[in-house]
């Protein structure tokens, strides 16, 4: 079976984790043995067990942050659906109307909680979005290493399903921070702030000022 590693480009396949490669297959020799007990939860898996599982991906990440196993993260039984859906449709602008302003946001990332991140500007705040998603060349901003990642998969609103490089981070917002589940996308060209992140604020999108305010 073709790793999923390798639906990725291949500059970043090649940089994924032996590990991880060695832990998927592993995974997918116990899959049937697995069924009965984790049908639907997601797992992570290393070394020949699971060593994490939980009913949705970020708890399996918080499970797994400072493990230096690189395990193979998927929902028993459901390995090839998307784990996330985004909501990113695209309609072109009518020039000619006045205003419609898109909601952004300046979201401070940080690859390790109480370090000094990097600042994004024009992140949409997306409550469609299941996940916070970044461009690639982002990721390579923040110093994510593909060897690091967990690769996964993403599908928008309109169907189809690409490939992604998974991290567990932090969104640094209104003086705090927030776990972030981001998902590096090498076919991405915008930022998005999921639910991941949204559903742990409170958020006004307050159209007539053309403001995002957090925690009002």
């Amino acid at each position: 079976m073709k790793s999923l590693a390798d639906r990725l480009p291949p500059e970043i396949a090649r940089q994924i984790h032996p590990d991880w490669r060695k832990n998927e297959a592993g995974y997918w020799a116990a899959r049937d043995g697995l069924l009965p007990q984790y049908q639907g939860q997601w797992v992570a898996f290393a070394d020949g067990s699971v060593v994490a599982v939980a009913a949705a991906p970020m708890d399996v990440f918080l499970a797994i942050q400072q493990s230096d196993r690189h395990p193979f993260v998927i929902r028993v039984g459901h390995e090839e659906e998307p784990w996330y859906r985004v909501r990113r449709t695209s309609f072109p602008y009518d020039n000619a109307y006045p205003g419609t302003p898109l909601p952004v946001t300046a979201v401070e990332f940080r690859v390790t909680s109480g370090t000094t991140g990097v600042i994004l500007d024009r992140v949409i705040p997306d409550t469609g979005a299941d996940t916070t998603t970044l461009p690639w060349s982002d990721c390579q901003q923040l110093g994510l290493d593909p060897t690091a990642g967990v690769p996964g998969m993403i599908s928008g609103v309109g169907g189809g399903m690409a490939m992604t490089v998974g991290y567990l981070i932090r969104a640094w917002l209104d003086g705090q921070e927030y776990p972030c589940q981001l998902q590096g996308d090498p076919a991405a060209s915008e930022r998005i702030l999921g639910r991941d992140v949204l559903n742990r604020l409170r958020v006004l999108f307050d159209g007539p000022n053309a403001e995002v305010v957090f925690n009002p």
